[in-house]
């Protein structure tokens, strides 16, 4: 097999975060993946870095600044307070407030960031991060034991440098966050292929196909319970092999979250170690540059076999090492086997009962067979500097003390995005699916697929219960993204010319500094707080600005581990 650089990316911090003694979810998986790589000698056969960690300011790139600053505040103590007693930001159980959140988050997305940029740069072929694939995360909320979508940001820096990015989702549970993030464009292909019925998210049915440019780049395959590798081999590789047809990506992201395997605590397929790494060793044939990313899987021995042979076949490797487990710090957790295996169990595979794969196979290739050829994009240079750093001056914060006008204009660093035209949405709604023959039975599944991406209910990944999620008009502290549906005025869109602040929001929480200028302006103080907005339509005159935003902070990079 033909040799490939490849960059693995590894935090020794990460294994000492915890969601909390009975949760599933155990950060320490990646530690152990981490002791199987050394005593199998894979270290030396990669690139082995340790990603400098994402700032608050690289977060924003996609989350809302008011989440990112209530993650580096949140902890167990005042989490009740900040969440608005769990209506806000962490909704139900699935998402805890437990200690080092923030770094914790930085870890995975940083990660993820630097293996895009150095696979962007031709600096390698495969790119590694175990602790990334944090699918679930929307813009402004946690969800599924994912607070940061740091796939999300990952591809937003890789189409800084290509046109087209494929992303694939092999875990067991939709990659809702991603697909969202993704629903409106062209650039992004999104295929997952998932446990569908009364499941979390509850999304991702044939039918959820994207919208506006991005109708028919979100590509969903459903399956029931028990898939095995054959059938799964079935349904994958045609399906990625039409989509490499017809989009042509320049750079692939796979998820390959470990819930999908057989014996999985939350999972409910009947895929081996094997048949899972199989989706790899296609992607890894195809000889376009792509990263690997973690996820699900809550067997945590069982995420680390799988994990490691996994990079086994992005090294190429896999019929090299022996599946006796060599001797390392974790050995007695792989009793009473002690091999690098996950077999399959004897479940029934429902998916064959009634012929329902090919059926979903049929349609998702019909669905990609309609698209047009893939879109072209006109790239420009993106500088990697900032323009106070392309004049030598540097950072701000080294210059003394700012001023008024100085910390205004970083509480308004990013903003304003035009809404699309009222009637390029109206024609998007307008589409319809009439040559598909399961539309009526399908057609209870979308009405509660439609509900949950307007944001009115959220699934629990731990209960299964939908959850209310209060929208903004709710109290002014609930939540809606533009564009994707969750608009309070749904049916009613505003006029094309809105603009959107980036940074703005109904929630007031610097109640300490509302509160110090309101004294100011009844002492007759002039407080010095503009809108840049405003300083730009008025030319840089100061009369008329306003007061709303967060500050911004730092950028993320990369160094040897």
């Amino acid at each position: 097999m033909a040799k490939r650089r490849v960059t693995y990316y590894y935090d020794p911090d990460v294994g000492a975060f915890t969601y909390g003694l009975s949760h599933p979810m155990k950060p320490q998986r990646m530690r152990i993946t981490h002791e199987l790589l050394t005593v199998y000698d894979m270290l030396p056969k990669m690139h082995v870095l340790r990603a400098k960690r994402a700032s608050a300011e690289t977060m924003t790139r996609f989350h809302t600044d008011e989440y990112i600053n209530f993650l580096c505040k949140v902890t167990p103590e005042n989490a009740q307070q900040l969440t608005y007693q769990g209506s806000r930001f962490l909704v139900g159980e699935d998402n805890p407030a437990f200690d080092g959140i923030f770094e914790f988050c930085s870890i995975s997305a940083g990660g993820s960031l630097a293996a895009a940029q150095r696979l962007m740069s031709g600096q390698t072929d495969i790119a590694i991060n175990w602790a990334g694939g944090l699918h679930h995360a929307k813009k402004r909320e946690a969800s599924g034991f994912c607070y940061i979508n740091d796939i999300v940001l990952a591809i937003l820096e890789m189409l800084r440098t290509v046109p087209r990015v494929l992303y694939i989702d092999i875990d067991c549970h939709h990659g809702d966050g991603v697909e969202e993030a993704f629903y409106t464009t062209n650039r992004v292909m999104t295929c997952s292929f998932h446990k569908f019925g009364e499941y979390f998210p509850g999304t991702g049915t044939l039918d959820d196909r994207g919208r506006g440019k991005g109708r028919g780049y979100a590509v969903n395959v459903p399956l029931k319970d028990g898939v095995t590798d054959q059938a799964y081999r079935s349904v994958f590789e045609p399906v990625i092999d039409k989509i490499l047809e017809v989009f042509q990506p320049s750079a692939i992201v796979l998820q390959c979250g470990a819930d999908s395997l057989s014996g999985d605590k939350l999972g409910c397929l009947n895929l081996t170690m094997q048949g899972h790494a199989s989706c790899v060793q296609y992607i890894r044939k195809k000889n376009i540059p792509f990263m690997l990313l973690g996820g699900g899987g809550y067997t945590v021995k069982n995420v680390a076999r799988t994990w490691t042979y996994e990079t086994a076949c992005a090294l190429g490797m896999e019929d090299d090492i022996d599946l006796n487990l060599p001797w390392n710090e974790y050995f007695e957790w792989f009793g009473p086997r002690y091999r690098l295996e996950v077999p399959a169990s004897n479940m029934d595979d429902l998916n064959m009962r009634d012929g329902s794969l090919d059926r979903v196979r049929e349609t998702a290739l019909r669905y990609l067979s309609q698209l047009r050829p893939a879109p072209s994009v006109g790239l420009q240079d993106v500088p990697r500097e900032s323009i106070g750093e392309h004049l030598g001056i540097g950072d701000a914060y080294e210059q003394g003390p700012l001023d008024d006008l100085d910390r205004s204009l970083a509480r308004h660093a990013k903003f304003v995005y035009n809404l699309q035209e009222k009637a390029a949405q109206s024609d998007s709604d307008s589409e319809s699916d009439s040559d598909t023959s399961l539309a009526h039975t399908r057609s209870g599944a979308r009405a509660s697929t439609s509900a949950r991406r307007r944001g009115k209910t959220r699934m629990s990944l731990l209960t299964g219960e939908c959850l209310d999620v209060p929208r903004l008009e709710e109290g002014g502290h609930g939540y809606y993204d533009l564009g994707c549906g969750h608009e309070p005025w749904v049916g009613d869109l505003p006029e094309p010319g809105m603009k959107r602040l980036f940074f703005q929001s109904a929630a007031h929480w610097e109640s300490a500094l509302d509160c110090a200028l309101a004294e100011r302006e009844r002492a007759g103080l002039r407080n010095g707080r503009a809108d840049v907005g405003a300083l730009m339509t008025n030319g840089g005159s100061v009369e008329r600005a306003s007061d709303r935003g967060t500050e911004d902070m730092d950028v993320d990079g990369e160094e040897d581990a």
